[in-house]
């Protein structure tokens, strides 16, 4: 518990967001591709059993126009299964990713800390309303959403720990000063540090 409380940095007052802190925009387009990847392989991948059915039917028949007919069919529908795998999943992912980061910032800037509690609080939350708006019935619903409150936080105390690692890493080097007084972007301070290391 001592270290997470070491692990806590105050959110300046004069600036809206610390640096380091991850925007819900990109991460919601970013979600958004990556549902869209993972939605269509996923289809494209079942879809591997029907095209064998289609194979067998184009071997079972000996007419040009049937197999041609039966090939363009079955191209038809593995397109309409991947297209709308693809839309559903970057759905699914992006509407998840913008709830979570959203609800992090809000946590972040409500509470005046950046701390793994607001990963955690925000993976709780987020997991529970996923839970809660999967069919069901009512006693269903209710323990999709206990499972998702104790497992989204159960997963996300690791990663807002590394999370608050990697945001302190890469704040580290905004605090030093540049040969003109000035402080240097995040690029400009890393390649700094390297310098000063590789002097040593």
């Amino acid at each position: 518990m001592e270290a997470v409380e070491k692990s806590e940095e105050t959110i300046p007052g004069n600036s809206s967001r610390l640096a380091g802190n991850p925007n819900w925009g990109t991460a919601t387009v970013v979600g958004v591709f990556a549902g869209l990847l993972y939605g269509g392989s996923k289809e494209a991948s079942a879809s591997v059993s029907k095209d064998a059915e289609v194979m067998l039917k184009m071997g079972s028949t000996q007419d040009k126009r049937e197999q041609h007919r039966l090939m363009r069919d079955a191209m038809e529908k593995r397109f309409i299964r991947v297209t709308r795998g693809s839309l559903i999943g970057g759905m699914r992912l992006g509407m998840f990713t913008a709830s979570f980061f959203s609800l992090q910032n809000f946590l972040a800037e409500t509470r005046g800390v950046h701390d793994v509690f607001n990963v955690v609080g925000a993976g709780s939350a987020t997991a529970a309303v996923f839970g809660l708006i999967m069919p069901g019935s009512l006693a269903w619903r209710a323990r999709n959403v206990l499972l998702g409150s104790v497992l989204g936080a159960t997963v996300c105390f690791p990663l807002g720990w590394l999370q608050l690692k990697l945001m302190k890493k890469a704040n580290e080097g905004n605090n030093d000063t540049s040969h003109h007084g000035e402080v240097t972007s995040g690029v400009g301070a890393a390649i700094e540090r390297l310098e000063q290391q590789l002097r040593k």
